[in-house]
């Protein structure tokens, strides 16, 4: 059974018809790849309530809503105001992975303001709007993806046994401290 996704592209120019969007076909290929199915893609323009509403209509069915562009720091770039609007749980934990992954190769990378959170039984993503930052951000961080999909639908059995431990860490080294047993 695959997991439900929809796309949400924030570009003034691919809204207008100005530049064709490369992003969302690219996030496509991968979510298809890694069991997902794409229900809807939208191009919304780079403006806090239509980026909103999109994340809002998206969530209504639950699964993965991935937002791409808007991220950065110029001054029609609100994609993380937007979603701020609607999530109910923040998780930053993926924007700082995102960023600290994208640091080693992209000095830039420094400048994302890319954040996460739920919305229903949704998780919302913000991505770069670049297809090869978005699809390298959503590697980074799909496994976690999956994991809070898992929680969001109700399965919340100890979180330690059902990740996988990060980078090759043995399990033991990750587990809380009032968890071990010495």
């Amino acid at each position: 059974m695959s997991t439900r996704a929809c796309i949400i592209v924030v570009s003034d120019r691919a809204h207008q018809g100005i530049r064709p969007d490369a992003t969302a076909p690219a996030l496509a290929q991968v979510l298809a790849e890694g069991g997902f199915a794409v229900d809807a893609v939208s191009v919304v323009p780079d403006e806090i309530p239509a980026i909103a509403a999109a994340i809002a209509e998206a969530s209504r069915g639950g699964g993965l809503v991935l937002t791409t562009g808007g991220t950065g720091a110029a001054p029609r770039d609100v994609t993380p105001e937007a979603t701020r609007q609607v999530i109910t749980k923040e998780l930053p934990g993926f924007g700082e992975e995102m960023r600290r992954r994208s640091l080693a190769t992209v000095p830039s990378a420094i400048g994302s303001r890319a954040t996460a959170g739920t919305c229903g039984l949704a998780l919302v993503v913000n991505l770069p709007g670049s297809p090869k930052g978005a699809v390298e951000c959503l590697a980074f961080v799909l496994a976690a993806a999956r994991h809070v999909l898992t929680l969001l639908a109700g399965d919340t059995r100890d979180c330690g046994q059902a990740a996988p431990a990060p980078d090759g860490i043995p399990a033991a080294a990750t587990a809380s401290p009032s968890l071990q047993r010495t």
